[in-house]
C-alpha cells in the first residue's frame, strides 16, 4: 500500500463540501482539502440514469489516517452511499512532510 493517499468525496453543494472539508482538516485527519466545482456528474443510481452537479473534495492524507477518515466521511457525509476512492499520491518530499506533520493526531 502506498504511504500517501489522495482521498476524493462528493457533495450536492458547496457549503456541504466546505463543512465536511473543515471536520476531516479540524481532526487530522487530511492534511488538506481542494474543493472543486460545481462539477457536471452522469451516473446511474438506483437503477434510474442520472445527471446533476457535484462539488468534489480532493483529500491528502497518510495511508495509516485511511480508515479513520473513510469512517469520517460515511459518518458525516449527507449521502447514504457517498463516493470515497483513494489512488497512491507522490510529491516532493517537503509536500510529504507536511501531509506527515499536519496529520498527526497529536499535532500542535
Amino acid at each position: 500500500m502506498a504511504e500517501y493517499l489522495q482521498v476524493a468525496t462528493a457533495t450536492q453543494t458547496r457549503e456541504e463540501a466546505v463543512r465536511l472539508a473543515q471536520s476531516v482538516v479540524a481532526a487530522r485527519l487530511a492534511a488538506g482539502a481542494q474543493i472543486v466545482g460545481p462539477a457536471a456528474s452522469v451516473f446511474w443510481h438506483q437503477g434510474e440514469f442520472g445527471t446533476g452537479e457535484e462539488w468534489q473534495l480532493v483529500l491528502k492524507t497518510r495511508a495509516d489516517r485511511y480508515a479513520a477518515l473513510e469512517t469520517h466521511l460515511l459518518e458525516h457525509h449527507p449521502w447514504k452511499n457517498p463516493e470515497v476512492s483513494s489512488v497512491p499520491l507522490s510529491g516532493a518530499p517537503g509536500y510529504l512532510r507536511w501531509i506527515d506533520k499536519t496529520t498527526q493526531p497529536d499535532a500542535t
